[in-house]
């Protein structure tokens, strides 16, 4: 099997790693996200609710954010899941206004499949490592390198990347997307994630050249802190997203996305899991498997941005005191440009469409 190039972000042609233009932002986020603790008995979760009744807002909560957030959407008529399933489902909600906790590129996402709706977010600084990875000026030229190649961009990117490619695809069906376009014959440009791109390359042996992106929160997750914690958890199942590096995934017991994992959770016989993926999915995953012991995977490395937390710092901007600011001040709406909705529309229909197909089958 052939294996694909890696090319470093933002600057490919001087190999310039991206960490270090970011590293500012991360350290910046860390300082004002704050440890979550349960507010669903207080006033302020109880005037959220309210003022999302009296606006009209819709509430879509990522699994990453805080919990009370996530019991809030499900509470009040929303939504809790990955940034695609935000999107569709405040594209069909019948709610003029969409309020989504988590960060940047998910409000774009949302807006893109709802443009004629008002969308806000709980914190305009909250961003994405893998979005900032891969900036539009750097990606443009990148792509000129290669013509005949398919451009496949993951979710986490920023619309206008989203407008340049011909497939958008979150990590629940991107094997399934890159198989196809293999199959075709196709060769491929995957941004940002390289770990994930390595992940479907070694899946399903497609020719694909990737950029050099990772997430801050997934690339901590190192195999031997994973090693010393299944010594000290001997019968648990070790759960992984496929953004983590590729040693992790080799020893994990269930590889997938956000809610793939959620459903082996359920599905593997072990009554205990390390779950290597950011700790707010255990919110969901709890409720899942509400007789299973979870256990957040350790990091370890002097590049983490959140050491062993495992969690990511602009989820963290995500609170009830925002969301209450932002319903009380009408603030942080996305505003893209329409030529941009458009063009990013485009790969979004497109794997939206193929998905349906795949489940009619």
């Amino acid at each position: 099997m052939a294996v694909p190039t890696i090319y470093a972000a933002p600057d490919f042609t001087e190999q310039v790693s991206y960490r270090s233009s970011i590293k500012p932002l991360l350290d910046q986020a860390l300082m004002r996200c704050r440890l979550p603790q349960d507010l669903r008995d207080s006033a302020l979760y109880a005037g959220c609710k309210n003022l999302l009744a009296r606006t009209e807002s819709t509430l879509l909560a990522h699994y990453y954010v805080d919990a009370n957030l996530q019991a809030l959407a499900e509470e009040s008529g929303g939504f809790v899941g990955d940034s695609l399933q935000m999107a569709e489902f405040g594209a069909v909600v019948e709610s003029p206004n969409i309020i989504v906790a988590g960060v940047r590129f998910m409000g774009e996402t949302a807006k893109i499949l709802a443009p004629h709706k008002t969308v806000r977010v709980l914190d305009t600084e909250a961003e994405c490592s893998l979005d900032l990875s891969c900036p539009l000026d750097e990606f443009t030229a990148f792509c000129a390198n290669f013509p005949q190649h398919k451009i496949v961009v993951y979710a986490n990117t920023s619309a206008e990347v989203k407008a340049k490619a011909d497939w958008v695809v979150t990590s629940s069906i991107a094997q399934e997307v890159i198989e196809h376009l293999g199959d075709a014959g196709e060769s491929i440009i995957w941004a940002p994630d390289k770990h994930l791109g390595h992940y479907l390359q070694r899946q399903t042996g497609a020719d694909m050249v990737l950029w050099d992106g990772a997430c801050v929160v997934h690339e901590e997750f190192k195999v031997k802190a994973i090693a010393d914690m299944r010594r000290l958890y001997p019968q648990a199942g070790l759960l992984a997203h496929p953004e983590s590096p590729h040693g992790l995934l080799q020893i994990a017991d269930a590889v997938g996305s956000t809610s793939q994992l959620i459903d082996a959770a359920k599905r593997l016989p072990h009554t205990e899991f390390i779950v290597a993926t950011d700790r707010g999915i255990f919110y969901k995953m709890q409720q899942a498997v509400p007789d299973k012991t979870l256990h957040i995977a350790s990091t370890q490395g002097k590049g983490a941005s959140c050491k062993s937390c495992g969690h990511c710092p602009w989820m963290g901007l995500n609170d009830l005191e925002r969301l209450h600011n932002v319903l009380q001040h009408q603030s942080n709406e996305i505003d893209l440009a329409p030529a941009t909705v458009e063009a990013a529309m485009v790969p979004l229909k497109r794997m939206l469409e193929f998905s349906k197909t795949m489940q009619a089958a």
